[in-house]
C-alpha cells in the first residue's frame, strides 16, 4: 500500500499551491484531480493584487492582461469611473493558470495524477486515506481541495450547507470588439439580486458574465444578453458558455477536524459581495500548510488550529462583503451614491492591493462612505454579524 505524508484532493488553485508549499517543505505529497489536465474552469480569472501576495510562486507567466482602471455602472444607467497608480487586477485563464501552478508543485516535488477516480475518502484523528482508481492510499493528513462540486468535504463531514451563489460566462474573441476594453474592467450594479454584470479584457478575447443568487440561475441567459446589447456586443459572437456555482460558507462551519480540513471552493471560500474566491484559495492555502506542517513535526496531534486561523485572516473582511451586499440588494441606489464618492475609491483600491485587510480597518477619509454602508448592512439584517462574532471569539 502506497502512503504519503499529504493527500490533497483536488489540483486548482487552493490545491495546488498547498501541494506546493508542503512539498517545499519536504512533505511527501500526492495531489490527485479527477480531470486530465490541462483542463478549463468556469471562472473570471482575475487575480487582483492582494490575492497575488498570498501567492508563493509569480503568475507572470500566464498573465495575459493587466487592469487599473474600472468603469460602474447602476442598472445600465448612471456611470462612474476610476483609474488606479498601480494595475489592480492580473488576468488569466484558468486553464492556464491552474496548469501552471500544478508543475510548480511538481517542480517542487509534489507528485501528480490526474485523470483519477477518487473514492472511500475517509479521516480520524491518527491519519487519512483514500482509494484511486480502486488501490488504497495512506497519509498523514488528507487536504479536500476538489471545489463546490466535490465530493470529499461531504465524504468527510466539513463544510456544512453552503449558501450557493450562480454565474454564466462565455467569451468574445477581440477581433470583434476591438480594443475599448483595453486595460479596463466593467461592472454593471443594481442588475441581479444578489450580484453583478461583468466584462474582463484577456489576451485576444473578453470573458463576459452575469452572476447572483442561486435562484437567478434560470435567469442568466437573458441577463447575459442585455449585457451585450448594452455594450455594443452581438450575442451570437459569445462562445465557450458556461455556468458554474458559488459556494459561500455560513458562520461557524467548521474547515478542519483530525486529520483532515478544506481549502478554497471546498470550504466555501467565496467573497459574498465580489464572488471571487482566489485571494482566498490563497490564503486558506497557506494557513493550511501551517497547521500541516504542525501536525507532520508532531507539534499538534490534529488540526483544529486551522479553524481559528482562518477566522482571523478572513472572517473580518467576510463580514464587511454581506454587509455590503445585503445594502446593495435593500438601497442599491444610496449604496451605489456612496460607493462613488472620491473618497471612497482610496479604501476600495487599498482592499485589492492588499494593503487593507477589511474595510474596519480603513482610517482615511474613505471611512465615512464605508460607515455608512455598513449602517445600510445592519438595518438590511446585519448579515455579517455571525462572522464579526467569529472572529472575535477566534
Amino acid at each position: 500500500m502506497e502512503r504519503f505524508d499529504v493527500v490533497v484532493v483536488g489540483a486548482g488553485p487552493a490545491g495546488s499551491t498547498t501541494a506546493y508549499r508542503l512539498a517545499s517543505q519536504g512533505a511527501r505529497v500526492l495531489l490527485l484531480d479527477k480531470v486530465r489536465f490541462p483542463r478549463d474552469k468556469p471562472c473570471g480569472g482575475g487575480l487582483t493584487i492582494r490575492a497575488v501576495r498570498q501567492l508563493p510562486v509569480s503568475p507572470e507567466p500566464v498573465v495575459e492582461h493587466t487592469v487599473a482602471r474600472m468603469g460602474f455602472r447602476l442598472r445600465y444607467g448612471t456611470r462612474f469611473e476610476r483609474t488606479a497608480r498601480e494595475p489592480l487586477v492580473l488576468m488569466t485563464q484558468r486553464r492556464r493558470l491552474d496548469h501552471y501552478l500544478v508543475e510548480q508543485a511538481v517542480a517542487a516535488g509534489a507528485e501528480f495524477r490526474d485523470g483519477v477516480k477518487v473514492a472511500d475518502v475517509h479521516a480520524d484523528g491518527r491519519g487519512a486515506g483514500v482509494t484511486i482508481d480502486g488501490a488504497a492510499v495512506e497519509a498523514e493528513v488528507l487536504v479536500a481541495a476538489d471545489g463546490v462540486n466535490g465530493t470529499t468535504r461531504k465524504a468527510l463531514g466539513l463544510g456544512g450547507d453552503y449558501i450557493l451563489g450562480v454565474a454564466f460566462e462565455g467569451n468574445v474573441a477581440n477581433e470583434l470588439i476591438g480594443d475599448r476594453f483595453e486595460g479596463l474592467a466593467e461592472f454593471e450594479l443594481g442588475t441581479i439580486p444578489g450580484g453583478y454584470a461583468w466584462i474582463f479584457p484577456k489576451g485576444d478575447h473578453i470573458n463576459v458574465g452575469v452572476g447572483g443568487w442561486e435562484r437567478e440561475g434560470p435567469t442568466l441567459r437573458g441577463q447575459l444578453g442585455v449585457l451585450c446589447r448594452a455594450h455594443g456586443i452581438a450575442e451570437e459572437s459569445v462562445q465557450d458558455l458556461r455556468g458554474h456555482r458559488l459556494p459561500l460558507r455560513r458562520a461557524g462551519s467548521v474547515a478542519a477536524r483530525g486529520r483532515a480540513l478544506l481549502v478554497g471552493d471546498a470550504g466555501g471560500l467565496v467573497d459574498p459581495l465580489s464572488g471571487d474566491g482566489m485571494y482566498e484559495a490563497f490564503v486558506s492555502s497557506r494557513l493550511a500548510a501551517d497547521s500541516i506542517g504542525d501536525v507532520l513535526e508532531g507539534r499538534a496531534a490534529g488540526l483544529e488550529s486551522y479553524n481559528e486561523k482562518l477566522s482571523n485572516a478572513l472572517s473580518l473582511g467576510v463580514a464587511a462583503s454581506w454587509g455590503a451586499k445585503m445594502a446593495f440588494d435593500r438601497y442599491p441606489w444610496l449604496t451605489f451614491t456612496l460607493g462613488r464618492l472620491p473618497i471612497a475609491w482610496g479604501a476600495v483600491e487599498r482592499m485589492l492591493n492588499g494593503d487593507l485587510s477589511n474595510p474596519s480597518d480603513e482610517k482615511g477619509p474613505g471611512r465615512f462612505a464605508l460607515k455608512m454602508i455598513e449602517r445600510l448592512a445592519r438595518s438590511a439584517g446585519d448579515p455579517g454579524a455571525g462572522y464579526r462574532a467569529e472572529a472575535h471569539a477566534a
